[in-house]
């Protein structure tokens, strides 16, 4: 598999699928206990997102001309009202972003970054590592967000629309309120995050009257509308400066339980990032990702490169035999990304050697077809390295935005505060991110430095893996991404797997059970016929567990002149075109 970091695409073309036969009529398996979503088709433009509020801002700013990145404004602004929990301008992003009229690819990296007054021992408590659910609670957990940077960075280079127009409907909304989601209100009753009813501002807005706001309840935000008025005004210079600024370092310095560092400084200095894409060649198609601070990029495309040799497009969608070689690839692609993945410009680490095509054929050579390989080790790629791997967590809370304009530009956008309901703190309408946590909490192991450890002006490593794929002709095929924490990654890949090889539509891709294996154990999907294949997998030496893998898979997918758009029905979003 040839792979290299491309700007300007180019692509390798192999014969994609040893069977000729016709499998679009071969409907894969339902993902039962879900209510099954179908394809939407449309001509002319497509967007697909978490909630039905932010995928229809998203379609009216298409239907007034609005170019990709003026709909992914439109709706991240929704989002932060609608399915706060998940993602919001409290947090970061990743953005991929396609122009199509000059056939490149650009990336946008949003990911927060640490206070430049962050010590690397402060998840650190008698020598031992705080546990996690404590360090997630408070100031001390909060990044300084990059959503807004990057969405205006991107709207500068292609947006067509004035930005100021691109938040009027989430303004509006906020005001006038909107009816709490099943969702929302489902995760608000779970009382799933520790800190969320120990800050007061947090708990009076979703627990009015100390009761969880139940779905269908009208909840306004005017304090979100005042804030998104701001930013519609003057930019992203009105978030990292000004009163807006200076009211979240006071939530942060002041939180009152673990109090946080960041100051004004931090938040005046914060600039996203354009970085050159990740991409490589599978088969007939090329796939392109996050460069680092994400491991989306590199450990999907590492799987799907260990994969190669062994030909899924052999096998029937979501057989033990293809899932099985699924997660061997799998295993070695989070093996590799523990110890080498984290923020480029601390790590000096190129990609590139773990993509190679003799290093692949190495790690393929692992993977046995009838026995699970157990516990992987990382590969040595490099010929010095001081590095080694940590350990963080990640939460499968944000969300995922998938749109192509009429002029075929498209967006794959992944956002995130992090773990549900991000560090519990509220301010100005919106929470903000607990994505520190995202750092490993120990600095070094045997001597060596730990490659995601916290150090200032660092991003976090990140899962989040928005993708794109393109044709043998170098067009755009797919937009794809998912939320899901580290699992982001087995989510992507096997919905592409599901399209590449299987040539199942996006949506029949996105239904599919959902399997994951992070080097640990292997998931199978509570609730689906996934579920009853344990003792196949244990018979091929696997450590199973059945449990709920709440994938929230939004794409659209690029054929025969249509644009077909999908949404996982495991979440409440939905495709809309014209």
């Amino acid at each position: 598999m040839q792979l290299r970091v491309l700007i300007l695409l180019s692509v390798v073309a192999v014969n994609g699928f040893a069977k000729p036969e016709k499998r679009e009529d071969r409907e894969p398996e339902a993902a039962t206990g879900y209510q099954q979503k179908q394809a939407v088709e449309a001509d002319s433009f497509m967007v697909s997102a978490a909630n039905p509020h932010a995928s229809q801002a998203g379609k009216k700013i298409l239907q007034q001309g609005g170019s990709a990145i003026d709909a992914a404004v439109a709706v991240q602004a929704m989002l932060t009202l609608v399915e706060p929990q998940s993602s919001g301008i409290g947090g970061g992003t990743f953005i991929l972003y396609w122009d199509n009229e000059n056939n490149r690819l650009y990336t946008f990296d949003g990911r927060e970054k640490a206070p430049q007054n962050v010590d690397p021992q402060m998840f650190i408590e008698d020598g031992k590592p705080k546990p996690w659910r404590e360090a997630i609670v408070g100031g001390q957990a909060v990044g300084v967000p990059g959503a807004v940077s990057a969405l205006d960075m991107a709207h500068q280079k292609f947006g067509t629309l004035p930005w100021k127009t691109l938040f009027e409907d989430s303004i509006e909304l906020a005001r006038s309120g909107f009816k709490v989601s099943p969702r929302l209100a489902k995760l608000v009753e779970m009382d799933i995050h520790p800190g969320v009813k120990r800050f007061k501002t947090t708990r009076e807005y979703f627990y009015p009257q100390n009761k969880p706001v139940a779905a269908g309840t009208l909840l306004k935000n005017p304090e979100l509308a005042d804030s998104l008025s701001r930013i519609a005004a003057s930019g992203a210079k009105a978030f990292y400066q000004g009163p807006l600024a200076q009211q979240i370092v006071n939530t942060v310095q002041h939180a009152g339980i673990n109090p946080g560092r960041l100051n004004l400084e931090d938040m005046a200095s914060y600039k996203a990032v354009q970085r050159e894409p990740l991409c490589g060649a599978y088969k007939l198609y090329t796939v392109c990702g996050m460069a680092p601070p994400s491991s989306g990029g590199v450990a999907i495309i590492q799987t799907l490169g260990i994969l190669e040799p062994f030909k899924l497009e052999q096998y029937e969608p979501n057989s033990i035999e293809a899932l099985h070689l699924f997660t061997q690839a799998s295993r070695l692609a989070f093996a590799d990304r523990e110890a080498y993945v984290a923020d480029s410009d601390f790590t000096g680490l190129d990609m590139q050697p773990l993509l190679d095509n003799a290093y692949l054929s190495t790690r393929s050579s692992l993977i046995e077809t009838k026995r699970d390989m157990g516990k992987a080790m990382a590969g040595t790629p490099y010929a010095e390295n001081q590095l080694t791997a940590g350990k963080a967590y990640e939460r499968p809370n944000t969300s995922h935005i998938a749109i192509v304009d009429s002029k075929g530009n498209a967006v794959s956008m992944t956002s995130s505060i992090e773990m549900a309901f991000g560090s519990g703190l509220m301010t100005n309408g919106f929470l903000l991110n607990n994505q520190m946590t995202d750092f490993s909490f120990v600095a070094s192991k045997a001597g060596k430095s730990v490659a995601n450890r916290i150090e200032p002006g660092k991003r976090p490593r990140s899962s989040m893996a928005p993708a794109m794929v393109f044709d043998q002709d170098g067009a755009l095929y797919l937009v794809v991404g998912s939320p899901g924490g580290s699992r982001i990654i087995n989510y992507v890949t096997q919905t592409l797997i599901g399209v590449l090889d299987w040539n199942l539509d996006i949506q029949q891709a996105i239904n599919l059970p959902k399997i994951t294996n992070r080097n640990d154990y292997t998931a199978l999907e509570k609730g689906t016929g996934l579920s009853e294949s344990v003792k196949a997998f244990e018979s091929l030496g696997h450590d199973v567990k059945v449990i709920d893998l709440n994938s929230g898979i939004h794409g659209v997918l690029l054929k025969d002149g249509k644009l077909i758009g999908g949404a996982d029905p495991r979440r409440e979003g939905v495709a809309l075109g014209l």
